[in-house]
């Protein structure tokens, strides 16, 4: 899933894409790259962004969609309302993808039952007016209850209408999350794909990465992190994970060939007679020298 912010102050690339036809020129690239489907978003989620009005969301993300689709590119919407929504499938928008997993919006999930696409349901335990805050991030269990309170909207969703075959969920990565979080969650993704329904995740230059490769006290800068991305989007394949939000496609494509690779040939090795364990005879230890036993094992 390749990422297209229609926004002024998104983390990674806010100001860039705001323009509908530079907009539309960087989806084609990243659908041109690989991706499957470019996600179209018209108001930034980052920690102290300010919340747009609607008729100026759907102002960004529509004209957008309706050229991208034009050109044989499917998209998907990242937005928490109902009404922005309805428009994007409107202009040909695929699916609904949800940072508040159904929470922001109460006639989100009668908007998707209607339409019947795909929704993604991410897990963010908001503030007041769909702000990050601090005082959400506490956890006892953050894998047991991020798993429990997407269950909880899966719930709500499927009461709505909503097919659950076309429900997708995100555990939310640094919404709600600090890094430690964030690393729980990527290493219980196991967890995530038994639950059967397909596992997105959205790591890509995200500040728990940057910190991770810290220069001195310095966080590494968004562009700076993409190789650290590229290899959560590898590990997310091996894993099971049914998706990956990027920005940087190629990159990640690359990892992804790699991994897969790496594992089909695994798999053919396990295939074969398993290799004993080397043992040789230490020359002077047999002539009676100073030396370890004879038959010592590497």
């Amino acid at each position: 899933m390749g990422v297209v912010n229609v926004t002024a102050d998104s983390f990674s690339d806010g100001g860039r894409y705001l323009d509908v036809g530079a907009a539309v020129a960087h989806g084609r690239r990243l659908y041109d790259m690989g991706a499957d489907i470019i996600d179209v978003g018209g108001e930034s989620t980052r920690p102290g962004a300010t919340r747009v009005d609607p008729d100026t969301e759907a102002g960004r993300v529509t004209p957008v969609i309706r050229e991208l689709v034009s050109l044989g590119v499917p998209t998907s919407v990242d937005t928490m309302r109902a009404r922005v929504a309805e428009a994007a499938v409107e202009a040909g928008a695929s699916v609904v993808n949800d940072v508040s997993g159904g929470r922001a919006d109460a006639d989100m999930a009668k908007v998707v039952a209607a339409a019947g696409v795909p929704w993604i349901l991410m897990h963010w335990r908001a503030g007041a007016n769909y702000h990050h805050t601090g005082a959400a991030d506490h956890y006892d269990s953050v894998v047991d209850e991020v798993l429990a309170e997407l269950r909880a909207q899966v719930d709500l969703a499927v009461a709505a209408g909503v097919d659950p075959g076309r429900l997708v969920l995100d555990p939310g990565l640094g919404f709600a999350k600090n890094a430690g979080h964030n690393w729980e969650l990527l290493g219980a993704l196991p967890q995530f794909v038994a639950t059967g329904l397909p596992i997105l995740i959205g790591a890509s230059r995200k500040r728990f990465l940057g910190s991770l490769l810290a220069d001195a006290d310095t966080p590494r800068p968004p562009d700076g992190r993409e190789v650290a991305t590229a290899t959560i989007s590898a590990l997310t394949a091996e894993h099971g994970g049914w998706g990956v939000r990027v920005h940087d496609v190629r990159a990640s494509l690359d990892a992804i060939a790699v991994e897969d690779a790496w594992r089909s040939a695994a798999r053919r090795a396990a295939a074969r007679t398993p290799v004993d364990r080397w043992t040789w005879t230490n020359p002077r230890s047999a002539s009676g020298g100073p030396g370890s036993a004879q038959g010592e094992q590497l």
